[in-house]
């Protein structure tokens, strides 16, 4: 299930790349949040599908039915947790995910984490020379919130997390 998973989710990012980078294809990122998710133990298939699959729902014309049909329920579930709704603006959306943080399933806070992780990391690189100082510091500030509302769910990629932020704050 779990290269299923990577082929449809490559087939579905194919053509997108990251922001502020279009050197670096999108799928970089998923296969990055799942297999970061299995480096500190999450041997859960359906936590690394979903981890996988995370932003399909949200990036491209995938919906939540097309997961539960290729997939199943719960892989679907995981990916409609983590999945912002496009029809809000950025600002309600970021809200959004402080607000509803907390309120997540145990494993769609570990597919947060990482995806949190992920980003911080690719942002505070060579990932992002398109964003600015500012645009930087607030993802950075934003993703610690985001966090900061589900401490207590895995204390490795909690670690991962708030290191990766100390150093993004220095490296940006």
């Amino acid at each position: 299930m779990i290269l299923k998973a990577a082929e449809f989710a490559a087939t579905k990012h194919r053509g997108q790349f990251r922001k502020g980078n279009l050197n670096t294809p999108y799928i970089n990122h998923p296969i990055k949040v799942a297999n970061l998710l299995e480096n500190v133990g999450v041997k859960d298939v359906e936590v690394l599908v979903a981890a996988l699959l995370h932003d399909v729902v949200e990036d491209t014309n995938t919906t939540y039915s097309d997961i539960r049909n290729v997939f199943n329920q719960r892989v679907a579930d995981f990916v409609l947790e983590v999945t912002d709704d496009k029809e809000k603006s950025k600002k309600e959306r970021k809200a959004l995910q402080i607000q509803n943080a907390k309120g997540l399933s145990y494993e769609a806070k570990l597919i947060r984490i990482a995806d949190k992780i992920c980003n911080v990391q690719d942002i505070s690189g060579k990932d992002a020379p398109d964003w600015s100082y500012e645009r930087k510091f607030e993802y950075l500030e934003w993703a610690k919130k985001v966090v900061d509302e589900i401490k207590g769910t895995h204390d490795v990629l909690e670690v991962l997390f708030y290191d990766e932020h100390r150093w993004g704050r220095l490296k940006i």
